[in-house]
């Protein structure tokens, strides 16, 4: 015969309350690296044909690098 058992650890109010923070930390940390890619995404598409191909880049491929690769520019 095979028994079973559960443990019902009740979440206390302090653990709900670190969750919730974690949760809109986790959210902020979100939207600042996607702003920071926007920055990114802008800053190459700013530059000429000429100077992208210096940094090794064609325009069609901006997206891509900048989201994909973590390029810094």
């Amino acid at each position: 015969m095979a028994y079973t058992s559960t443990q019902t650890g009740g979440t206390s109010v302090f653990g709900l309350i670190g969750q919730f923070f974690s949760v809109i930390g986790n959210a902020l940390v979100a939207l600042g690296d996607a702003n920071s890619k926007v920055r990114q995404l802008e800053a190459l598409n700013a530059l000429s044909d000429a100077e992208l191909a210096e940094r090794g880049l064609r325009r069609e491929d901006i997206a891509r690098t900048v989201f994909m690769n973590n390029y810094w520019a």
